[in-house]
């Protein structure tokens, strides 16, 4: 097994927002290779979030964030299972990240958290302005609806919350970055919702 040193292991964390020894133990898996140890932690945190997804989730924390100059305001809640969770430090960062997460995605902003919170209705809409264009774009019917479904990822990536990529670190999505903290927390952490306010916006 090769040595692991203290710089890898903080590269790795900075990578992933896995905790110091979940580090150390996926380097070491990985025999120091960083990426390798990435995919590890990756698998992990989404066998703990799985785990841990039913549970309940009653507690946690309602969190802010103002952009310098006030001209972007986020409020976000965020919920675990146990107030002692809710007050690590460790959680009141997840929160943080996230609020700054939802005030920087402009001009992509998130709608919604998760795919299951889109309209069927704005669905649809979106799914029949992507099929005129592949279809205006003289693309014949067996590619069209290929072209539809791909194009749907990037509207998903960009209107749910979850699925942007996430912007301390753009190669993971914010549910992997989520996942990775329910690996170190050991509790099942939910978004519930959030609003996003710019000053002189149309509302």
């Amino acid at each position: 097994m090769s040595t692991i040193s203290a710089q890898q292991v903080k590269e790795l964390r900075e990578k992933t927002g896995s905790g110091l020894m979940e580090c150390k133990k996926a380097l070491q898996e990985a025999n120091g290779d960083l990426e390798e140890a990435v995919t590890i932690l990756r698998k992990k945190g989404q066998a703990a979030a799985e785990k841990k997804s039913g549970r309940s989730t009653s507690e946690g924390a309602v969190g802010s964030y103002i952009h310098t100059g006030g001209r972007v305001g986020v409020l976000i809640e965020v919920n675990c299972e146990t107030d002692f969770v809710a007050n690590t430090d460790e959680f009141k960062e997840l929160v943080r990240d996230l609020a700054m997460q939802v005030a920087a995605a402009s001009p992509a902003l998130p709608r919604w958290v998760r795919r299951d919170e889109v309209p069927t209705d704005a669905l649809d809409k979106e799914r029949d302005i992507l099929k005129s264009q592949a279809e205006a774009a003289g693309k014949p019917p067996n590619v069209v609806e290929k072209i539809v479904e791909g194009k749907l990822s990037k509207f998903y990536s960009e209107n749910v919350l979850m699925e942007q990529p996430y912007i301390k670190n753009p190669d993971q999505t914010v549910d992997e970055y989520l996942k990775s903290k329910v690996a170190v927390l050991k509790e099942n952490i939910q978004v519930r919702r959030f609003v996003r306010f710019e000053r002189g916006e149309t509302v």
